[in-house]
């Protein structure tokens, strides 16, 4: 019973302060600051190219940061960032945990839960037989594809189906499952709502919100959330006329991103979830400006209380290049 207890899922606390990340063309996202308790539905919500990718990555160690501070799970950031690394998963974040479109959902989930055990497995599971291993194996993807609510029954091959053949809503669930399989405490989830129509888009919050009830916390970008989510807003700002334009585009955030020796914080990809340890950062001493949010204090709690924080001064540049630049110092 207590091995057991022991490996249940439970959320990590997420703690930000006047947290921030800059790229050589400006500011990704900055001033952010909220508090969310365990088992929280955080939500990230602004348009696209405000830093809401940014912001997520480096709240799951991806991406190093340079203002302010956070904390995942008592886990300080940026310092920590390896550790957070480990207690955290992704879902679906394009250009760096995507679904391959060549593999069957079973190949998917059979090949996370090797690696899962291969990889954060005890010595003690790595020497039993392969019968038991195999049963192990099975009963974690069992649990996770229905917590993520993935009906294998009901797709039009069942696990045989290519993710190329699977609907939006039903991707979200399959991402979501093979982040589950790692009993993460902190799931991060880029673009829940992308695409969907009301009916799928209330199906993925519903889903969302069973993750977080069942103790892990929940962190997801969206454009926009629902009511009973802690909400912090992020805002594109027009470029500060000390830094120039080049034209950056959204896309430049995706390609780096994809590429994860580009940045210090070495964004995990999803058949890798080893982790390499990330070395210590200091943050910048600069001062940052006023937040703006709905309660005027610039924090917010992860009680179910519906709470806004916006993060002013950024550029959609800025957000483009944080990935590519952040950490090169």
């Amino acid at each position: 019973m207590g091995a057991e207890a022991e490996e249940r899922p439970h959320g990590a606390a997420v703690v930000a302060d006047g947290f921030g990340l800059k790229g050589p063309r400006g500011w990704a996202f900055r001033e952010v600051s909220f508090r969310a308790e365990p088992g929280s539905l955080v939500t990230i919500e602004g348009p696209s190219g405000s830093g809401r990718t940014c912001l997520l990555l480096a709240l799951t160690g991806r991406m190093k940061a340079q203002e302010g501070s956070a904390e995942v799970g008592g886990l300080p950031l940026p310092r920590k960032m390896a550790a957070v690394r480990r207690i955290s998963a992704l879902g679906q974040v394009p250009g760096v945990s995507e679904l391959d479109p060549a593999f069957t959902v079973a190949e998917h989930l059979r090949e996370r839960a090797l690696l899962q055990r291969r990889y954060d497995g005890s010595v003690r599971a790595l020497l039993r037989r392969p019968a038991e291993r195999a049963a192990a194996t099975r009963a974690r993807i069992d649990e996770a594809v229905a917590a993520a609510g993935l009906d294998l029954s009901a797709l039009p091959k069942g696990e045989r189906t290519s993710v190329r053949d699977l609907e939006r809503l039903e991707a979200l669930r399959l991402s979501t499952a093979l982040a589950l399989i790692g009993r993460p405490r902190l799931l991060a989830v880029d673009d829940a709502d992308l695409k969907l129509s009301d009916a799928d888009r209330a199906e993925a919050w519903a889903l969302l919100r069973s993750v977080a009830a069942a103790g892990t916390t929940v962190l997801a970008v969206c454009s926009e959330a629902p009511e009973d989510a802690l909400r912090i807003t992020t805002l594109a700002a027009t470029t500060d006329p000390a830094e120039p334009d080049p034209g950056a585009t959204e896309a430049d955030v995706t390609e780096a991103a994809a590429n994860p020796d580009a940045t210090e914080a070495d964004a995990a990809e999803p058949k890798a979830p080893a982790e390499k340890p990330a070395p210590d950062a200091d943050t910048d001493a600069a001062t940052p400006d006023a937040a703006e949010t709905d309660t005027g204090t610039g924090t917010g709690t992860g009680t179910g209380t519906s709470t806004s924080t916006s993060t002013d001064h950024t550029t959609e540049e800025g957000a483009a290049d944080a990935l590519a630049e952040t950490g090169r110092a």
